[in-house]
């Protein structure tokens, strides 16, 4: 993997786009969820994406090869819920595995494809690791503020599956994702260090925070700055922040994560803040020229989008950051 080190320090990569947007322009019903295989599960499955990777594996390549077509340098596995806490919710446990197996391997299929056809831009999987639908650190019930939904433990066990199942799956990097409460991240980044220990391999991890409103802190509380430290500790390939909020929004938060990290610097902003009705109206070209502004100011290493953006949004961020050199990376967190 030194390569992608490497290339980190001569350019600025480009990451994917949001899946879950992309699959909404299938229009999957619940019958395509099941497909053949799930056909009588006594549950609802409809909504449940990474299923998709194993009902629908040809809508995933799909979604992957439009990204790598429209200039991604990374894309991300379709397992963002592929734990068995998150999986709870439509009784599938015990598919946690094969649904990160598959989706790396799906991924890491079309990223060969790729690198085959372009030797001199190599294409890159990140394992998706979402959050879980649980936190760790805050109570969800009002009247029992000591209450935990879920252990650090419990946390560490059930990602621990996931990132076994999508390093055998092919994935090349793991990218801790959208977290909102730093404890349920620290899980994550206890079980890698701890399937790197047993497999004597190295794994390059990105970790990316999100940033839930204007106060500028994390769900749990956390500063940009808070959050950085307190996963710093970890040697990991680059930080950065994803999701909740636009482009523009993140730039302070960016600014304080590049003036205090050694690391590389990554943000996934979403199309803008949605409408009304959840919906994400900026276009590529207003989203590219957000994005101008991280690149002038020289704040990332890796850019892409997350809620709201396609295709096309990828593009214009690719065409854009051409024309920048990426920020300086005094550190990495992985032997080359």
């Amino acid at each position: 993997m030194s390569n992608i080190l490497e290339i980190l320090k001569e350019r600025i990569l480009v990451l994917d786009g949001a899946m879950g947007t992309m699959l909404q322009r299938y229009k999957f019903q619940e019958a395509d969820f099941r497909g053949e295989r799930f056909k009588d599960w006594e549950h609802p499955l409809q909504g449940n994406n990474d299923l998709l990777s194993l009902t629908q594996p040809e809508a995933i390549a799909e979604v992957h090869r439009k990204y790598f077509a429209a200039g991604a340098d990374i894309v991300e596995t379709n397992t963002f819920s592929g734990t068995t806490i998150a999986m709870a919710d439509y009784y599938m446990e015990e598919l946690v595995y094969e649904l990160n197996y598959e989706s790396a391997r799906i991924a890491k299929s079309v990223a060969d494809e790729f690198t085959a056809k372009e030797p001199h831009k190599p294409r890159f999987v990140a394992g998706s690791i979402g959050p879980t639908n649980k936190t760790a650190s805050m109570s969800p019930d009002v009247n029992d503020p000591g209450f935990r939904a879920i252990s650090f433990e419990e946390l560490r066990v059930a990602y621990k599956q996931q990132i076994e199942a999508l390093i055998d799956g092919g994935s090349d990097i793991l990218l801790v994702e959208t977290i909102f409460d730093t404890l349920n991240a620290k899980a994550a980044l206890f079980a890698i260090e701890e399937v790197k220990e047993e497999r004597s391999i190295e794994v390059p991890v990105m970790v990316s925070g999100t940033i839930t409103d204007a106060s500028g802190r994390t769900l749990s509380g956390q500063t940009a700055e808070a959050f950085l430290i307190s996963i710093s500790h970890i040697p990991i390939l680059s930080v950065g922040f994803n999701c909740a909020l636009g482009a523009n929004q993140l730039v302070p938060h960016l600014e304080v994560l590049s003036s205090r990290t050694d690391y590389a610097v990554s943000a996934h902003p979403n199309a803008g803040l949605p409408n009304a009705f959840g919906e994400y109206d900026e276009t590529p070209e207003q989203m590219a020229e957000q994005i101008k502004e991280y690149v002038e100011k020289g704040l990332v290493n890796i850019v892409g989008g997350c809620c709201g953006t396609t295709p096309e949004h990828i593009t214009a961020i690719a065409e854009l950051v051409k024309e920048y050199g990426p920020r300086e990376i005094k550190k990495i967190g992985v032997p080359v």
